[in-house]
């Protein structure tokens, strides 16, 4: 019923930028809050960046003043701008989507694939 789609990924050298998207999919009425999370290699699944649907925000404090979660809501799609990357930040970024269903207005927790982002020292 719905899709999330990550894209913008890649390798990238220390103090450089990326900027992921996410779109979004599928059957659903509407999308409340988007967000992004990251997963290293035997480390545990961590919030990156959170965006309501009126718009607030919160940061992991690791990324705070260089990361920037926005949303274009006529497209379904949420972006994490990423400047002065370091090499910490390589893991897997995920999107997350809490999507209120049409008929049933249940909330679903949705998750795309996952990109990768290797940052080089």
């Amino acid at each position: 019923q719905v899709q999330l789609v990550e894209s913008g990924g890649g390798l990238v050298q220390a103090g450089g930028s990326l900027r992921l998207s996410c779109a979004a999919s599928g059957r659903f009425r509407s999308i409340n809050a988007m967000g992004w999370y990251r997963q290293a290699p035997g480390k545990q699944r961590e919030l990156v960046a959170r965006i309501t649907s009126g718009g607030m925000t919160n940061y992991a404090d690791s990324v705070k003043g260089r990361f920037t979660i926005s949303r274009d809501n006529a497209k379904n799609t949420v972006y994490l701008q990423m400047n002065s990357l370091k090499p910490e930040d390589t893991a897997v970024y995920y999107c997350n989507a809490a999507v209120v269903l049409v008929i049933s207005w249940n909330t679903l927790d949705a998750w795309g694939q996952g990109t990768l982002v290797t940052v080089s020292s």
